[in-house]
């Protein structure tokens, strides 16, 4: 709350429009203040949340559940309850919505939450392969949506939420579920875990980091929309390690795979640069740039082709190429390209080598730069494994 607070009297001193103002999507969704969660409005959007809930246990992903809704809209909403194919865990769709229920229950007993819950539950586990993995929906996936999805957190974030459950961290504890639906929960969490391992790309043998989406039968790289193709991936890849590094008493498969990961990142940054925004947001005033700035911290791009290593951008054809000045206006301010989300783990990977592995700790240089690539042939994306042999 105090962070939303700030940023409101922020908004308000750089004289944004009122629209701007409001709290951010599904803001509600994830209080955990129990003067909020016994409140008419959380009892308003629970309401709302559970008529979105379809009849495989999941929810949609991109809408606004705490929005006021009309009767009209409600009626359509409910009258969607039996679709299959759009149940998903892109954009934290279902698990949001299952940690919304669990602080709804926790704090009024309403037993329509539990078992709300716990049918988000079920989805989640009934999604898992035989090998670990889940797709980007189900029961009902189409096109790429088939494949082991690591894009926006959806598996990472659907781990993390197993995790909690089985082990009782709030909301998930009194009782929520039993003790055999947690050993459930462990086993899948296993599960996924060696998925992770399995998917990791290797180079020369090395393990370095994974792309968005993986090929559930081979496991290898993947593409998903015509702008995503089959590439190293940093921001995905940061919190799959991050995932890692909190496994307690990890084994040497795991320790391999942080120190091969954090070597990658560590090849691959972007020291000197950083993302410029100007003009008035979803306007055609809008642009996005990438400039030189010596005090920059360091960042990474979102995609690197399989065979050189090098960052580069697309738009809906298809094609890749090395600037965002290369792409139409909407690819190019309708998507993130750059990120800085491994920088976050530099000091959790310093403990945790310490701890667990000093002898094979990988030395980190945040001062070592590497330049943005210069090379304007079309990259190309690698063999089908993403292997560099």
């Amino acid at each position: 709350m105090k962070k939303l607070l700030q940023l409101l009297v922020a908004a308000v001193l750089a004289g944004m429009p009122c629209e701007a103002l409001a709290a951010p999507k599904n803001y509600g969704l994830r209080r955990t203040d129990k003067e909020f969660l016994t409140s008419a409005e959380a009892a308003r959007i629970g309401e709302q949340v559970l008529a979105y809930q379809r009849v495989t246990g999941g929810w949609p992903k991109n809408i606004d559940m705490c929005r006021p809704h009309t009767p009209e809209e409600m009626a359509k909403v409910r009258s969607e309850h039996d679709r299959l194919n759009d149940s998903t865990t892109d954009n934290n769709a279902t698990t949001t919505q299952m940690t919304f229920l669990a602080n709804m229950y926790q704090a009024t007993g309403d037993a329509r939450y539990r078992d709300a819950f716990i049918a988000g539950l079920e989805y989640l586990l009934s999604g898992q392969y035989a090998n670990g993995g889940w797709p980007q929906f189900w029961p009902d996936p189409q096109g790429y949506q088939i494949h082991i999805t690591y894009n926006d957190g959806a598996m990472a974030n659907t781990l993390t939420v197993l995790r909690d459950i089985a082990t009782g961290d709030a909301p998930y504890g009194n009782n929520l579920v039993d003790d055999a639906t947690r050993e459930r929960l462990r086993t899948a969490f296993d599960k996924g875990i060696e998925c992770i391992l399995a998917t990791q790309i290797r180079v020369n043998g090395q393990p370095t980091v994974w792309c968005q989406q993986h090929d559930r039968e081979t496991y290898a790289p993947a593409p998903a929309r015509s702008y995503e193709l089959p590439s190293f991936c940093s921001a995905e890849s940061a919190q799959i390690v991050g995932l890692l590094m909190q496994l307690p008493n990890p084994d040497d498969r795991v320790k391999a795979a942080v120190h091969g990961a954090m070597k990658w990142f560590d090849a691959n940054k972007l020291m000197g640069y950083r993302i410029e925004r100007t003009g008035r947001p979803h306007t055609e005033e809008v642009n996005t740039r990438l400039v030189a700035d010596p005090k920059a911290g360091a960042l990474w791009g979102r995609f690197y082709d399989l065979d050189s290593c090098k960052i580069y951008v697309s738009d809906r054809d298809g094609i890749p190429r090395r600037s965002l000045e290369e792409i139409g206006h909407e690819r190019r301010n309708g998507y993130s390209w750059y990120n800085d989300n491994p920088a976050e783990l530099y000091t959790v990977y310093d403990k945790w080598a310490d701890r667990y592995d000093p002898a094979g700790k990988v030395k980190l240089d945040m001062t070592a730069a590497k330049t943005p690539a210069t090379d304007r042939r079309r990259p190309r994306n690698g063999n089908r494994n993403g292997n560099r042999q």
